[in-house]
């Protein structure tokens, strides 16, 4: 048997093909078939007012195609978009996998990232609080191997047979298809209150980690349990984690709100633009090693996917980067056909009896049949292995790859160079796992600890980091209309902490819960945050690597600061200013109500980016306001008194120097009082994130401060966020 690829195989026919795409007179307007088309604004017709004629192949071809061009969008994370990269690894992890891209350093190994949303539709809004997707196929020479992730370490459901009921109860209500991308409503925690499984992803995706500041800056998990297998047999079971380089950063609520409406596009324009700029987003593949002989060791069930595994207990080993560096050329041939699919795996790492797993290698690939009509999928481009793909599927939907031969089965005599069998040493092969147990619809007693990790990631999170998740729970149930349903759900945070409990019901009109308050499952089981008794090293009551307040923030690469011009500004400060952050690898946008230019002080122009009415602070990291003649221009204009204020309330760092000083000084008051002479890096000034240096400081100075502040990325804990008006 042979098989070709009239996409990859040279021939006289692509021969042909090359010299009609370089020959430029060859550029004409064709049908499918290559037939030029001299004409396509009307339709062939009897008579200049008569009927359209069915023989007018080209107008049939032309709608047909129009009427056919949309593949049903993903049941979720239909919302993506994507990137080309390539991973290397550190160094060889054959002691742990002969997986083969895990072998070589010098192995480089093609990838395609799809970052997505879970809930919306493909016309929903980036920044709407969510579960995150960060799907990865490895184009390996052992076959393509799909990581299909999120950006949270857990899932809602520890079984995928409750997939479908998660999926419905989330999704737009069906009598009013309301709301949209969005969780906060009846249908969503009536089905949280009754699994309360749900509880510690639903923590997660509360705080601040369900609404990441990029897709850059956002943390990947494999969430399953996998098992590494070495060429000698031997296992290990590992959990898979993507750690950005930028670090992981988030919005606040009010800016992802506001974001919705003023750049609906806000993550997919973040990715797309730094790319081609060569800002080039980076991660660390993360591995969680764990021997065999510790499964049973936790008080968690290491195969629950409604469960991390400690990083102050199983560390995460960094082992290779990937580096996404290259746009898609076609957003529907590449980010919107690519198919993920979580049993797409290679020699050397296999799947473990994770429950939700086991039923996703299922409904994946059912998925995406349904999606493409068919089970030719695999042969669309961006799906397409680079090692050699040798079978006996046949035919079919969208059929690319063209058999020659007459044999189509294994095994035969019949042909020379026939297709055998991999070598035992190079073939996939199952781990010899035990198994042995009854039939039964049950689950371990491990999985029924619904809380215990619940409480630790609440007591991993910073004080202001659980504000903001209590304002976020607030928010959510305010739109609950059922009461019972909100009594319900803060009798079960009450079970994760009574704290937490009561403050949530002190945003929502429900009596706070007490004491020992009784709550049940769906099927009845009174439900009780026990956690099993432990021995000294396997457990921990908080994980300070949860908090986003303990990522680092070494640097201030790609972040966007807005500097506020009007005529008459100081040159030099801007240049000044606009050189350190350049250096620093930010980016920096003039910002001014006319586009255009601004006349300096000096009489020279500075081009303006962006015309004040068409932005917003929140799609920038800081602020910039530098002196000159600008007070009155600045201190008495609507957009920039209001870009001003935003800033402040959303805690980015904001920096003035002479008028500019003044003019923060006239918004913000006594909030950003300048000294009276250089600048004023006080701990309590640079704490507020809000830097000022008064005539005559030195905006050499003020800039080192201000790149301290941006690298920050936010300031919580300013006074009077509540009161200023933005």
């Amino acid at each position: 048997m042979t098989e070709t690829d009239p996409t990859q195989t040279p021939s006289s026919k692509d021969a042909q093909l090359a010299a009609f795409e370089a020959d430029a007179d060859h550029a004409e307007l064709t049908t499918d078939q290559g037939v030029p088309v001299p004409h396509t604004d009307d339709s062939l017709k009897a008579g200049e007012r008569g009927p359209t004629l069915l023989e007018d192949f080209h107008f049939r071809e032309k709608i047909t195609h129009f009427d056919h061009e949309r593949i049903p969008e993903r049941v979720v994370h239909a919302r993506g978009t994507a990137a080309h990269g390539v991973f290397q690894v550190y160094e060889s992890l054959a002691e742990f996998t002969r997986a083969d891209f895990l072998q070589n350093p010098a192995t480089v190994t093609p990838v395609f990232v799809r970052f997505s949303t879970v809930l919306g539709s493909r016309g929903s809004a980036d920044t709407a609080r969510d579960v995150r997707g960060f799907a990865t196929k490895f184009y390996t020479n052992d076959g393509n191997f799909d990581l299909v992730g999120n950006n949270i370490p857990v899932f809602f459901i520890q079984d995928a047979i409750k997939f479908p009921d998660l999926i419905h109860a989330a999704k737009p209500e069906p009598h009013n298809e309301v709301p949209q991308a969005a969780t906060a409503h009846d249908t969503f925690y009536d089905f949280i209150s009754l699994m309360p499984e749900s509880l510690h992803v639903l923590l997660w995706a509360l705080s601040d980690r369900g609404i990441p500041r990029s897709f850059r800056m956002m943390e990947g998990f494999g969430v399953h349990t996998f098992r590494l297998v070495n060429a000698r047999g031997a296992a290990h079971f590992v959990k898979f984690h993507w750690k950005p380089i930028l670090g992981v950063h988030s919005l606040v609520w009010d800016e992802a709100q506001k974001l919705a409406g003023k750049d609906p596009d806000f993550h997919r324009r973040d990715l797309w633009d730094a790319i081609e700029r060569g800002a080039f987003p980076e991660y660390e593949l993360g591995l969680q090693i764990m021997p065999e002989a510790d499964e049973h060791k936790y008080p968690f069930d290491i195969l629950d996917a409604t469960k991390i595994w400690p990083e102050e207990l199983i560390p995460v080993r960094r082992v290779g980067k990937m580096t996404l560096n290259r746009n898609p050329r076609n957003f529907f041939a590449e980010t919107e056909q690519v198919a993920f699919h979580t049993a797409n795996l290679v020699p050397g790492i296999e799947p473990t009896d994770d429950p939700l797993l086991q039923g996703r290698n299922f409904s994946y690939l059912d998925t995406q049949i349904n999606r493409f009509n068919s089970t030719n999928f695999t042969e669309v481009p961006i799906n397409r292995a680079v090692a050699p793909v040798q079978n006996f599927q046949n035919d079919g939907y969208m059929r690319q790859r063209i058999r020659t031969g007459r044999v189509q089965y294994f095994p035969s005599t019949l042909e020379d160079g026939s297709l055998e069998l991999a070598p035992e040493d190079r073939g996939y092969r199952q781990y010899p796992e035990r198994v042995e147990g009854q039939k039964v619809r049950t689950r371990s007693e491990k999985f029924k600890d619904y809380f215990s990790q619940a409480n630790l990631y609440w007591n991993s999170l910073t004080a202001f980091e659980q504000q903001h998740l209590v304002d976020a729970a607030r928010f959510e149930l305010s739109k609950v209309e059922t009461v019972k349903i909100r009594e319900r759900m803060v009798a079960l945070f009450g079970l994760i902490d009574e704290e937490l409990g009561g403050r949530v019901a002190a945003g929502i009109g429900v009596a706070p819960p007490k004491g020992a308050i009784k709550i049940h499952d769906a099927a009845g089981v009174e439900l009780r945050r026990v956690m099993p008794a432990v021995e000294p090293g396997v457990w921990v009551e908080a994980s300070p690597s949860l908090s986003l307040a303990n990522q680092p923030r070494a640097t201030i690469a790609t972040r966007k600061v807005a500097f506020l011009l009007a005529d008459g500004v100081d040159a030099a400060q801007v240049e000044t200013m606009r050189g350190a952050i350049v250096s620093a690898g930010g980016l920096v946008e003039t910002i001014a109500e006319v586009l255009g230019a601004v006349q300096a002080s000096d009489g020279a122009s500075i081009e303006v980016d962006r015309l004040s009415s068409g932005v917003a602070s929140v799609m920038y990291d800081a602020v910039f306001v530098p002196g000159g003649n600008i007070v009155d221009a600045l201190a008495t204009s609507g957009d920039a008194v209001h870009f001003v204020n935003e800033a402040y309330k959303h805690g980015k760092a904001i920096a003035g120097i002479a008028q500019g000083a003044t003019v923060l000084e006239r918004v913000l008051g006594p909030r950003a009082a300048a000294p009276e002479a250089g600048l004023d890096a006080a701990a309590t000034q640079l704490d507020a994130g809000v830097l000022t240096a008064a005539h005559g400081g030195s905006i050499d100075e003020l800039a080192s401060a201000f790149k301290l502040a941006i690298a920050q990325h936010r300031f919580p804990l300013r006074p009077d966020l509540l009161a200023t008006p933005a």
